[in-house]
């Protein structure tokens, strides 16, 4: 009977060495930093170290959290938070301000497996946004909250509230001082201006009247259980009026996410996006007609040109394919995947998947 064991086992070890190995479910994610006009020729090599730096640290925040397993959400989480405490990004510390000299944040963050969101906008002394947003998302029956409600839910989550003056920046109000005396020479002061005018450290003489749409940070990502979430956080525009409010806070234009389909974050001229609905469209032609990550993102921000906006969206499906495009002249983006070499751009002749 022996004589039969070691021909059984050598067929067993040829079976299991036959076996494919179960491919690894991909992780990874994406995030931007707002797109408009964005130069080479016109941006400091110094300022441009620092996005790229600003942008490296975000992406090993998120990915740190996919890498040990945790979920896409707390990836999202931290990934903004790191670019909503930076002056560089419209964003939390940094963000513009409104024609009344203050700082006003939206942000929203969904869940692609659940299909759960969270919104606030029009906040005044919240650090972190997105991380209310969330708040709103898991300890509320809403979805969206906004200004003094939004602040007073908050102080039931016992938030310490931060003065506006955090947010703020010399160069900040700078861009608002031009903002108001463009908007005096073309409308004797009638009409807000629908631009978050150019970064700091750019070269040209005018750089407070290059157009930027706009420094909002988002990020989308795709866990090691397969589930997709996207969050995105803004100051919203220049000198703008009021209470308005764009498309970050507006699930299914700035912000969607469904396992089904994708997770998206927008950054553009909100009032377009709305309009297009521009995150929830780009879900609805995968869900719909079968179109993948990158086709059906072409195809909506063609949409969004069609009617006089422009920007850009990050997106990403469950099997790791992403998309970082923009009808723009360039765009703040990064990615990273397990297995693959991260991605760091700004321009628009550098990647854009």
């Amino acid at each position: 009977m022996h004589r039969f064991v070691a021909p059984l086992l050598a067929s067993a070890t040829l079976a299991l060495a036959q076996t494919p190995a179960p491919k690894m479910q991909p992780y990874g994610l994406v995030i931007h930093g707002g797109a408009g006009v964005i130069q080479r020729n016109q941006m400091s090599p110094e300022l441009e170290a620092q996005y790229r730096a600003k942008l490296a640290e975000a992406l090993h925040a998120g990915y740190a959290v996919l890498e040990r397993g945790g979920p896409a959400i707390d990836a999202v989480l931290a990934t903004v938070q790191v670019m909503e405490d930076s002056p560089l990004f419209n964003a939390g510390k940094g963000a513009v301000f409104t024609a009344d000299g203050i700082c006003e944040l939206d942000a929203s963050i969904m869940k692609g497996d659940t299909m759960q969101a969270g919104a606030v906008a029009g906040l005044r002394r919240i650090k972190s946004p997105i991380q209310l947003a969330r708040d709103v998302m898991e300890h509320s029956p809403h979805v969206m909250m906004i200004g003094e409600g939004a602040e007073k839910f908050a102080a039931s989550r016992g938030y310490e509230f931060v003065p506006n003056e955090y947010f703020q920046t010399e160069f900040r109000r700078k861009q608002l001082e031009k903002a108001k005396e463009k908007e005096t020479r073309a409308t004797n002061g009638t009409a807000s201006v629908p631009i978050d005018l150019s970064s700091p450290g750019v070269s040209d003489t005018d750089w407070f009247s290059r157009e930027q749409k706009y420094g909002t940070v988002g990020c989308v990502a795709l866990d090691q259980q397969g589930n997709l979430a996207a969050g995105t956080s803004t100051g919203g525009m220049t000198n703008k009026k009021f209470g308005r409010v764009g498309d970050v806070p507006v699930i299914g234009a700035g912000t969607y996410a469904n396992n089904a389909t994708c997770a998206v974050s927008s950054t553009g001229w909100g009032e377009f996006f709305i309009r297009a609905t521009v995150a929830h469209d780009i879900s609805a032609q995968m869900e719909y007609q079968a179109k993948d990550v990158n086709s059906a993102t072409a195809a909506t921000l063609a949409k969004v040109a069609k009617l006089g906006g422009d920007g850009g969206v990050i997106v990403l499906d469950r099997h790791g394919n992403f998309a970082m495009d923009f009808n723009s002249e360039g765009m703040y983006r990064a990615a990273k995947f397990a297995g693959k070499s991260e991605v760091v751009a700004i321009y628009g002749d550098e990647p854009r998947r």
